[in-house]
């Protein structure tokens, strides 16, 4: 059981492409019940220090995939978003945790 809760005995993934600068990161996902599956995950800076909001960021994830014969795009979708959403919640759960060590 892959941490996402997918019924797989692995799971392979690929690093496309990692641009600390711009903060985007694209991954793809080759075999399982996610074929062809290619996703773009950016982080966006909400305000500034100096305008006494920052700190806040907001994560922005969209992919692509194909709908097998025999499944509905909204299956499909469904599926992709569970796995994202467990995804977002783990980012949530590192990034907050270092947030916090961090104040200490």
């Amino acid at each position: 059981m892959i941490v996402s809760g997918m019924p797989a005995a692995m799971s392979m993934e690929g690093l496309d492409r990692l641009d600390d600068d711009l903060h985007v990161m694209m991954v793809s996902i080759g075999d399982h019940k996610l074929v062809n599956y290619r996703s773009t995950t950016s982080l966006h800076e909400i305000g500034s220090e100096e305008e006494g909001n920052g700190g806040r960021t907001v994560v922005v994830e969209s992919y692509v995939v194909d709908v097998p014969a025999g499944n509905s795009k909204e299956d499909r979708c469904s599926f992709a978003d569970m796995i994202i959403g467990c995804n977002l919640r783990s980012l949530a759960r590192v990034t907050e945790g270092l947030a916090n060590s961090n104040n200490l």
